[in-house]
């Protein structure tokens, strides 16, 4: 049976962060799994009466304006008269559900593998499941201008008002998604809804310029461009590319049962929908205003610009994200920060995006944590009022890669890291000051990170746990700055950061940094990255504001300062091992690069005065 589909294909509650991809899947099933967090981490507590079976039922649901909705309600087969279940909504603009060929069609309804495991478990459980086809997508009707508009939002608010009224509903509501489902149960809590009183947003963003469409200040074309053609094919019925070879298996989206001829004239009502990669050629900061579709700022529909109607709603948010989950991690992390006080949860585990892998390079392997029971415990402590053991568990928790083992933390970064300076130096990375003499970045900008990294993986390229497998031989060009023989291991935790003294031959320059480990038989692990348009770099800080009146100019044949901060990792460098800092002035297989029309070479230095260093969070337990 297919177990995993690609990304942009989520089925029904829970998406690709359960699925396997059928290429490897037997292979990788041997290897041994390392992401089980049983020794820290409590399981969850199942009924001891659980519901068994499940009945569907789909239907249209009208909105204020007469949009009519696409909804499949899930609810557990023997559930009895006077039953009151607590409901978890989940809305996604990726198909609610797909309609399989016969004879596929006999033996499911479009529930397959760890998905319909999923759901069936949660059903047990006694849950309530309401699926939805977001406005302008699936067999929903409606246009789209942009992605999360406030007409879905306010959909969105209509549908537990729906939910409330019943008679199986006990009025407690949480909800869930992954990536853009995730990011829509947000802009739920958002609205304050009463009866919301808990969302797990998995392995979305917080941020769409920062942690999606422009990682510092750089256009995130590969996403944009490929997330833009998948979603006008699948708002017209089709699969999207990463899905052709399942055409024998899936036919569509599945239709609304006795409504299979509003089908058509559903599909059609989506093709007014916009495309985002059209928008975001028009922008570089944050506060551009695109002239195509809505033409509005994209703030507008980015959920951290009303944290603090989140933080109003009262609602209990997991933010659940992988270290090579995008730039979602620190998505995730950023969240959590600005909630600040309240039953909020962090998990941080050794994924792409998804989860459905342990991207480690120490144990690669399908991913064993128990994201279903992580998930059911946090919702039955606060849709059913059940005092399991997640009230005991710390607010935090992740997985260091290297080390092996999950901790458990109360803040972020965890109380136990130091900061630990490295300079630039003529002989690599030293712990105290030497100068650097001038360093070039010749401009060739033919390097690229290629077509399994974590950029890649937000939009379902990663179908193993081996991503940035070529590492060595695709990094060997790059400048790099080697740091000293490790004579017992060394364990970064958070967020390091950059200070380099640039110049440019031109008024331009990006530059991308990234952190490996070297170790003593020549392989090298990629362990994080960071990047930066050299316009957007931050005053005095070390995060850009990325709004165009903070712009700073790039001055050819003049020194800068440049500041940034790399994307967070949990990472235990082995005894034996070097830390390798290196540097570029391209990624042309993910990002626009700002030599369109002209090249220049990038030179770098540290002297006394100006000095070139790298800051690492080091966990000393």
């Amino acid at each position: 049976m297919l177990s995993r589909f690609p990304l942009v294909l989520f089925i029904c509650l829970i998406s690709s962060f359960l699925w396997a991809q059928p290429l490897s899947k037997k292979a990788i099933k041997k290897l041994p799994a390392c992401d089980a967090a049983n020794d820290l981490l409590s399981a969850h507590q199942p009924r001891e009466d659980p519901y068994k079976g499940m009945r569907m039922r789909s239907f249209y649901l009208y909105m204020r304006d007469s949009t009519a909705l696409a909804i499949d309600l899930y609810l557990p087969k023997n559930i009895k008269a006077g039953d009151r279940l607590p409901t978890i909504v989940r809305q996604t603009r990726y198909w609610r559900r797909p309609q399989l060929r016969f004879p596929f069609s006999l033996f499911s309804k479009g529930l397959l593998g760890r998905t319909g495991k999923m759901v069936e478990r949660f059903l047990d459980e006694g849950y309530a499941i309401v699926n939805v086809d977001v406005r302008g997508s699936g067999a929903s009707f409606g246009q789209r201008l942009h992605p999360w508009s406030p007409e879905e939002q306010a959909d969105g608010a209509e549908i537990l008002d729906w939910i409330v009224a019943q008679p199986w509903s006990n009025g407690q509501i949480g909800s869930l998604g992954v990536s853009y489902g995730g990011t829509a149960a947000e802009f739920l809590a958002i609205q304050q809804h009463p009866n919301l009183k808990a969302v797990a947003l998995m392995f979305s963003l917080y941020d769409v310029y920062a942690d999606n469409a422009f990682p510092g200040g750089i256009h995130n074309r590969w996403f944009t461009s490929n997330w833009g053609d998948a979603n006008a094919l699948m708002d017209a019925n089709e699969l999207p590319p990463n899905a052709e070879a399942y055409k024998w298996l899936i036919k569509g989206v599945a239709p609304v049962r006795k409504k299979k001829k509003q089908l058509g004239r559903a599909v059609s009502s989506h093709e007014e929908n916009k495309n985002v990669h059209e928008g975001a050629l028009e922008v570089d900061f944050r506060d551009d205003r695109p002239r195509q579709g809505a033409g509005r700022k994209v703030d507008y529909f980015s959920p951290h610009h009303y944290i603090d109607a989140l933080r109003a709603s009262g609602v209990a948010v997991y933010s659940y994200s992988g270290w090579q989950d995008g730039a979602y991690a620190e998505a995730a992390i950023k969240r959590h920060l600005d909630l600040g006080a309240g039953a909020h949860k962090l998990m941080l585990g050794p994924w792409e995006h998804g989860g459905a892998y342990n991207i480690s390079p120490y144990c690669p392997s399908l991913a064993k944590f128990d994201h279903a029971g992580e998930l059911l415990k946090f919702f039955d402590y606060h849709l059913k009022g059940q005092k399991n053991a997640l009230v005991q568990e710390a607010p935090i928790h992740y997985y260091s890669i290297g080390a092996e083992r999950w901790r458990a933390a109360q803040t972020w970064p965890p109380a136990a890291v130091v900061w630990d300076s490295l300079f630039l130096s003529d002989a690599g990375l030293q712990s105290s000051f030497a100068p650097l003499s001038e360093q070039k970045i010749v401009a060739d900008h033919q390097f690229g990170t290629g077509e399994v990294n974590r950029w890649t993986a937000v939009n379902g390229k990663v179908k193993s746990p081996y991503t940035y497998a070529d590492w060595a031989q695709r990094s060997a060009s790059l400048l790099h700055f080697d740091g000293p023989l490790l004579e017992s291991p060394l364990e970064i935790v958070g967020e390091s950061k950059l200070q380099l003294q640039l110049q440019s031959t031109e008024d331009l320059a990006d530059i991308y940094v990234y952190l490996s480990e070297l170790k003593a038989d020549g392989s090298l692990h990629y362990i994080t990255e960071g990047q930066l348009r050299a316009s957007h770099r931050p005053k005095t800080a070390w995060q850009s504001s990325h709004l165009r009146k903070d712009a700073q100019a790039v001055v050819a044949q003049q020194w800068l300062e440049l500041r940034l901060q790399l994307l967070p990792v949990a990472w235990q460098l082995q005894k034996g091992s070097r830390l390798r800092l290196s540097l570029a002035s391209s990624d042309k297989d993910i990002f626009e690069g700002a030599y369109t029309d002209k090249e220049y070479d990038l030179l770098f230095r540290s002297i006394q005065e100006a000095r070139s260093f790298l800051l690492l969070p080091v966990y000393q337990e």
